[in-house]
C-alpha cells in the first residue's frame, strides 16, 4: 500500500505527504473529508478526477479535518491509496428521509457482498439516516461476519445540512459504501468514549426514532433540567456536555447518545441516534483527561492485529467530542499519533455519528462522543 495525502487549505491544493514510488495514475481509492461551505466553493471532484483518474473518489463534508496530527477547519484533506493486493468496489445509495435508512443497508450488502470480502467503509448523510437502523441492516445483511466502520457525515456545529458524493461533488441524501477485498489486507479498528456516568439508569417510555419524549413517568426535558443544575441557561448548547449513555436491552452493551436539540413546548430533546421505547438510559458528563485517555485507548485497540504499525489509519471522532473539548481536541488526535508511531499515514474527520464494533466481539453499531479508528495494512 501506498499514499499520498494533499490539502486544500488557504485557497491553495499542497501536498503534504507521500510514500516512496506512488503512482498518482495507480490509485485505486481517494478519500476527501472537508468543510461544508469549501466543498460547495471549490466543488473539488474534477481536479481530483485529473489527479487520480482511476480511483474510486469519496468526497464528505465533516465538523472538522484531521492530518498531520492535529485538527483544521476550513480545509480539505485527501488521501489517495494504491492498493496492491486488495480489490475495491463502491457503491453510493440515494436516501430521502431516515425511514429508507434499513432498505439501504439491504441494498449495501447485496452489492458489495463477494469472496474475499475484508471490510466495508461506510460514509453517511449525516441528517437523513437513521444510522442506528442502516448498521443493523448491514449487520443481518452480512451476518455479522464482516468488520464495518465508517461515519456520518457532518456541517461544523450548524446542523444544515450534510454532503457525501461518490465519483462526483457531493450532495445531500447520499450514503457510499466502500467494500475492500483481499487475502493481503490487515484491518484494526477501535472506538472509546471516557464520559462518567452519573445517576440512576432509567427506561425510555416514550420516544419516536430520535426524539425522546419521556423518561419514566417524566417528561424527557423536565428530568434533563433537573440533573443539569445551574448548566441549564446554557442550554441547548451545554447539552454537549451531558450526553446520554443508552443501552437497548439490559445485556447490551451501552452506546452514548449527543444531544441535538430541545423542544420547550413539547419538552423533548432530539438525539443523533435512535433512542428506542424500552431502552435504558444514564445521564454522562465530560471529563476531559478521560476524553483524551479514550483516544489513546481507541488507538490501542486498533493496533492489536499487527506486528508493525499500520500504513493507514482513518480517525472518525464526534463533534460533540471537538466542541467539548475546545483547545484541547487535538491532544486525542495526538494521544492517537503516540500509540501508532510516526509511520502511519493519519487521516479523519469530525463526524454527526461513528461506525464501529465497541470492541472485538461486538456487532458493529452508530456511536456519538466516541473517537473512532479504523486502521488498514497490506500484508
Amino acid at each position: 500500500m501506498k499514499t499520498q495525502q494533499t490539502v486544500f487549505t488557504n485557497n491553495q491544493w499542497k501536498t503534504i505527504s507521500e510514500n516512496e514510488g506512488f503512482v498518482a495514475s495507480n490509485a485505486n481509492w481517494v478519500l476527501a473529508f472537508g468543510e461544508r461551505i469549501v466543498l460547495e466553493t471549490i466543488k473539488p471532484f474534477d481536479y481530483l478526477k485529473n489527479l487520480y483518474p482511476n480511483a474510486d473518489i469519496v468526497i464528505n463534508s465533516t465538523s472538522g479535518e484531521i492530518y498531520q496530527d492535529s485538527v483544521h477547519d476550513g480545509s480539505i484533506i485527501v488521501t489517495a491509496i494504491e492498493f496492491e493486493k486488495t480489490s475495491i468496489k463502491s457503491v453510493e445509495i440515494d436516501i430521502n428521509s431516515h425511514y429508507e435508512s434499513g432498505i439501504a443497508g439491504e441494498k449495501i450488502a447485496e452489492a458489495l457482498t463477494g469472496d474475499d470480502l475484508r471490510t466495508i467503509f461506510v460514509i453517511s448523510d449525516g441528517g437523513r439516516v437513521n444510522g442506528s437502523e442502516l448498521i443493523a441492516s448491514l449487520n443481518k445483511k452480512t451476518d455479522e461476519r464482516i468488520l464495518i466502520s465508517g461515519g456520518l457525515a457532518g456541517d461544523a456545529a450548524r446542523f444544515e445540512k450534510t454532503l457525501v458524493g461518490l465519483n462526483r461533488n457531493p450532495e445531500e441524501g447520499k450514503i457510499v459504501a466502500i467494500g475492500l477485498y483481499s487475502k493481503n489486507l490487515s484491518v484494526g479498528h477501535g472506538t472509546m468514549g471516557g464520559w462518567d456516568g452519573f445517576g440512576p439508569e432509567r427506561e425510555v417510555t416514550e420516544s419516536e426514532y430520535n426524539i425522546l419524549y419521556k423518561i419514566g413517568d417524566v417528561a424527557a426535558l423536565d428530568l434533563y433540567k433537573e440533573y443539569l443544575g445551574k448548566y441549564v441557561e446554557g442550554l441547548p448548547g451545554a447539552a454537549l456536555l451531558f450526553p446520554l449513555s443508552m443501552r437497548e436491552t439490559e445485556d447490551a452493551e451501552p452506546v452514548v447518545r449527543t444531544i441535538l436539540s430541545i423542544d420547550e413546548e413539547k419538552k423533548s430533546m432530539t438525539f443523533a441516534g435512535e433512542l428506542p421505547k424500552g431502552s435504558l438510559v444514564r445521564f454522562m458528563k465530560a471529563n476531559f483527561d478521560r476524553l483524551i485517555d479514550a483516544s489513546a485507548k481507541a488507538a490501542q485497540d486498533s493496533i492489536q492485529p499487527f506486528e508493525d504499525s499500520p500504513e493507514l489509519a482513518i480517525l472518525v471522532s464526534c463533534v460533540g467530542r471537538k466542541l467539548v473539548l475546545g483547545q484541547r481536541t487535538e491532544e486525542e488526535v495526538e494521544a492517537a499519533r503516540e500509540i501508532m508511531g510516526d509511520e502511519t499515514v493519519i487521516t479523519g474527520f469530525y463526524s454527526y455519528g461513528e461506525i464501529s464494533p465497541l470492541n472485538p466481539n461486538a456487532r458493529c453499531g452508530l456511536h456519538n462522543q466516541t473517537m473512532t479508528i479504523t486502521t488498514l495494512s497490506e500484508n
